[in-house]
């Protein structure tokens, strides 16, 4: 599936928010010195300890099992079990990831680096591909075809592979700089929010796909006994997943139109995309299970 690796898959008491996930704390202020750089005399009592964030709750070691055994029946009927897909996404969302803000959550590197990816796609639409180019001392790239030009911002947009969560972030990229010239936008040299919204859904589409296979799909992805039927497998999941985040990026345009966006808002307006994916993604499994 393009993400089948030696990883395999996460334990059922990983928590469910790993702490290294958040924001990092902001350092503490510097005491006070008087004008010789000596602590004042009130200072002789030892300060107390920086707050900390809590230690993370172990999870229900169990909360995989579920949502992979019904992801391997899935695999193993070559596609064809819509119903197992279904539900294994959709308890993939609720039950292995606490709920649709969670599961978006967890997606902490892909979130960066779509924040990134779209915020460059605004400013070219913005000022030119040149100029937004120029941020990274990259303008000679300008002109070139547009897959070039993403590789060449590669490590820009996606700044770390030291991790599975920045693995999957990367990973995610590199599809869909491949998946370009499929979707007629390998010659751009300039945006229109419709390309740009195509581009950020193949991105997104591409890291919850790489982030559901390495926690309930790795033992599963070998399962098809050929090529053909592996590759009806991982499009039945990525059209599946394509769509709730389509039907996510459409409700989010109704409220904010992202080429026009500052950067500030685009983090919240990626954050918004993936929970809103996660949540329809739920609903739309629940769907397919019951039919």
């Amino acid at each position: 599936m393009g993400t089948s690796t030696a990883y395999r898959g996460p334990g059922g008491g990983t928590p469910l928010i790993p702490s290294w996930l958040g924001d990092p704390p902001a350092p503490p202020a510097a005491p006070d010195t008087g004008s010789d750089g000596a602590p004042p005399p009130d200072a002789t009592n030892p300060p107390a300890p920086p707050d900390k964030p809590p230690i993370p709750q172990v999870a229900d070691p169990q909360r995989f099992s579920g949502p992979r055994n019904n992801f391997t029946r899935f695999a193993g009927s070559g596609g064809s079990d819509r119903a197992s897909l279904g539900r294994a996404v959709s308890q993939y969302v609720s039950t292995s990831s606490g709920g649709a803000r969670q599961a978006a959550q967890r997606m902490g590197a892909s979130r960066g680096a779509g924040g990134r990816l779209l915020g460059f796609l605004a400013d070219a639409n913005a000022r030119g591909m040149r100029e937004a180019l120029r941020d990274f001392n990259l303008e000679s790239m300008a002109g070139r075809p547009i897959t070039e030009v993403f590789v060449a911002l590669a490590d820009h947009i996606c700044p770390g592979a030291s991790t599975v969560d920045e693995g999957i972030a990367r990973e995610a990229y590199i599809e869909t700089i491949i998946d370009l010239a499929s979707e007629g936008l390998a010659d751009l040299a300039t945006f229109t929010p419709e390309q740009m919204d195509t581009i950020f859904e193949l991105y997104a589409t591409h890291a919850i796909e790489a982030r559901i296979c390495n926690d309930i799909g790795t033992r599963a992805v070998t399962m098809p006994s050929n090529a053909q039927t592996a590759h009806q497998v991982e499009r039945q999941l990525r059209d599946f997943i394509r769509g709730g985040v389509s039907d996510a990026l459409a409700r989010e345009r109704e409220k904010d139109d992202s080429a026009n966006l500052s950067q500030d808002q685009i983090k919240s307006f990626v954050d918004n995309i993936y929970e809103s994916a996660f949540a329809i993604l739920q609903a739309l499994g629940n769907a397919e299970a019951d039919q």
